[in-house]
């Protein structure tokens, strides 16, 4: 079932709303369960709520990767988007500042106020993950807990994967916008932003620790820009001692496009891939 939260105060920000989907057996059982949050709520799961009527059809989604036994019934924590200020709420606050000027009076103009993707990150992984925590049954350590997120929920999702990596040991980084500016103002690679994603993703990496990350992209509408910037983090994770089909995976949907539909037909292999038990025997 659904639980929805309208007019959630967060420092720092407008106000949030949240839509919440509770797995079937939830209010029959004592266990508790694993977490997925997930940006732009809106577009996740009733279309009659999206902006471009259709979604991601999240519930769906687990609910068929559930079925094949590799993955556990999991909570999904939907954040809506808010508005006009959801660029600003998304874009990472560090690549934002190490932004040469060109670049980031384009960033402003498209934000329309300050940057707010550090209140936000502070408020998800700390007063809004404590009030899950509290409010429902949940599993609370960082193996239980993941993030995702598409376009610039995307970016979203990374940042907070590597900034907080004792709060979240999952990341769906979906069609991440990682030209972070309309991307035909720039060269098909800007050298600018792929240094600063290199740089950035150098810095924060540390080791995997257990962790899972998925990345990918389509080829078609926003998605065809998104192929240098992705290779170039690729690169960088593979360099950095990551082991690919472990502890990150990074996939091209040849057709696909930058739009909810696309998602949703990849998302089982995303729930699957990031959420599946693969505990071994032996250790």
């Amino acid at each position: 079932r659904f639980v929805e939260y309208e007019h959630v105060a967060a420092t720092g920000l407008t106000e949030q709303r949240l839509t919440i989907w509770l797995p079937p057996g939830y209010d029959r059982a004592t266990r508790r369960y694993p977490v997925v949050y997930m940006h732009d709520a809106q577009n996740l799961f009733d279309p009659t709520k999206s902006g471009f009527n259709k979604v991601w059809a999240a519930d769906k989604a687990m609910l068929a990767v559930m079925a094949t036994g590799k993955v556990e019934p999991h909570i999904i924590v939907g954040i809506w988007a808010p508005g006009a200020a959801r660029y600003r709420q998304y874009l990472p606050l560090d690549v934002y500042l190490a932004t040469p000027a060109e670049l980031r009076t384009q960033m402003d103009a498209m934000a329309g106020g300050p940057i707010a993707s550090e209140a936000y990150l502070t408020w998800l992984s700390g007063p809004l993950k404590r009030w899950v925590d509290r409010k429902f049954r949940t599993k609370t350590s960082r193996d239980d807990t993941t993030i995702i997120g598409s376009s610039m929920g995307g970016l979203m999702s990374c940042y907070a994967f590597l900034k907080r990596p004792r709060v979240y040991g999952r990341a769906g980084c979906v069609s991440s916008h990682w030209p972070a500016i309309d991307p035909r103002t720039v060269d098909i690679q800007n050298p600018a932003m792929t240094a600063i994603w290199d740089h950035w993703f150098a810095s924060h990496l540390g080791t995997p620790n257990g962790r899972r990350l998925w990345m990918d992209h389509g080829t078609e509408t926003l998605d065809a820009f998104y192929a240098p910037y992705q290779q170039v983090v690729d690169t960088r994770l593979a360099v950095s001692g990551w082991q690919k089909g472990t502890d990150w995976e990074s996939r091209v949907y040849a057709g696909a496009a930058h739009e909810e539909n696309s998602w949703a037909t990849r998302l089982p292999e995303i729930f699957i891939w990031l959420l599946e038990d693969r505990v071994t025997i032996g250790n």
